[in-house]
């Protein structure tokens, strides 16, 4: 498979140069799931707020109900929204951090 000390040297040398490649694909995607998850709880924390101030000033118990199902609503939407953007980000992370190595493993082969 190998001729010389020289190509181990070299397929030693492509390895660790994609290891580095893979982790900073690795540190940027992980960096931008972090900051989505943050923007996500910030809105999320904010429309919290914002139904429960709608429910104190609620006059009647229809109301109130009313308030409380557009909100369950909205919230179950935004959440299915959000896990397919975070399935999406995962999945992009995965795809960024295996880059690196496909020509060392088609070398392989």
């Amino acid at each position: 498979m190998w001729q010389s000390f020289d190509d181990v040297s070299r397929f030693s040398k492509e390895y660790v140069d994609s290891g580095v490649k893979s982790f900073a694909s690795v540190s940027k995607g992980a960096q931008a799931i972090a900051a989505e998850a943050t923007d996500y709880s910030k809105k999320s924390l904010e429309a919290g707020s914002q139904v429960f101030e709608k429910l104190l000033t609620a006059k009647s118990l229809e109301k109130a109900i009313e308030i409380q199902s557009e909100y369950v609503k909205q919230a179950y939407e935004g959440l299915v929204a959000e896990a397919t953007k975070f399935g999406q980000l995962y999945a992009d992370l995965a795809k960024e951090a295996y880059k690196p190595y496909e020509s060392i493993v088609s070398k392989v082969k």
